[in-house]
């Protein structure tokens, strides 16, 4: 069975998500519909990248995932055909482990491949004849591109190889010889705290030494990574590394609809600061952000 994931910063408050669905099954009824998420912040391509990079690899081969953050395409006027400063961005599709990603080129793929390469990358260019296209792109041009793939009609027939692609950043920690430095990333529904440390980032610090990952400007801290969150008693802090090998900090049975997520009681947001501090015999104990 053909999948097709869904991706977008519409919210499910309005009509769009229904329309764009019965689009899609009106014209594709034997496709399996999958939201992967569509509580992007407006425009946030960054973090629809972090949603993508966390479950692809859970998809088969051969899954369509249709990313609708900040997608209305941006086509250079003739009038700017001079202009340095004016980047279009048209609807992209990328070929990756054997899967299709269907976005407006608008810094997404960058974020989402971060140092790795697509295996095949193509342009479509617009018909700026065809309005509807530019109206409610995700529905009016990125569904028809995802039905040609589903046809196997060959990508060269309808679209461009390309080579190059814009870069939005996800930001990546810093590490130095005692020291990880991290930012949160993500904060989850439950409140729990996404950072942008790996396990990998934790690993190169000096092994067997005693640590504290600091955090909330150094109000809080915690000396120990558990496994899980239930590694801990009910409402105690815990940092656990999840499944994506991302550090996270969190309140164990800790959630924002009853006794508070680990951003409440901690006074956190999206871009916050908070390091691990290794401490091996010798080495400067305090040090600051």
């Amino acid at each position: 069975m053909q999948i097709l994931t869904l991706t977008s910063d519409t919210g499910l408050q309005d009509y769009y998500i229904a329309a764009l669905k019965g689009a899609i099954l009106k014209t594709m009824p034997e496709v399996q519909i999958v939201d992967i998420s569509h509580s992007i912040q407006p425009f946030d391509v960054a973090s629809a990248a972090f949603q993508m990079q966390c479950c692809y690899k859970d998809f088969p081969d051969g899954t369509i995932h249709l990313i609708g953050v900040d997608s209305e395409p941006l086509i250079q006027p003739p009038e700017y055909s001079d202009a340095s400063s004016f980047v279009s961005s048209y609807p992209t599709v990328m070929k990756f482990h054997n899967q299709y990603f269907i976005s407006n080129d608008n810094g997404f793929f960058g974020a989402f491949l971060d140092d790795q390469e697509p295996e095949e990358l193509w342009r479509y260019t617009v018909d700026l004849n065809n309005a509807l296209e530019l109206k409610y792109p995700m529905k009016n041009c990125f569904v028809p591109l995802a039905k040609r793939i589903i046809e196997k009609e060959n990508l060269e027939t309808f679209a461009e190889a390309v080579n190059k692609y814009k870069k939005a950043l996800i930001p990546k920690a810093v590490i130095e010889e005692y020291i990880v430095r991290g930012i949160i990333i993500h904060i989850d529904s439950f409140g729990n705290l996404i950072t942008n440390i790996s396990k990998a980032d934790f690993e190169r610090l000096p092994q067997d030494a005693p640590y504290s990952i600091k955090f909330a400007n150094e109000k809080y801290y915690i000396d120990h990574i558990s496994e899980t969150y239930n590694a801990v008693q009910q409402g105690e802090r815990v940092a656990l590394f999840n499944e994506n090998n991302l550090l996270e900090i969190a309140i164990n049975r800790g959630a924002r609809q009853s006794t508070g997520g680990a951003d409440i009681l901690f006074g956190m947001k999206l871009g916050d600061r908070l390091r691990i501090e290794s401490s091996p015999a010798g080495s400067r104990k305090t040090l600051l952000f």
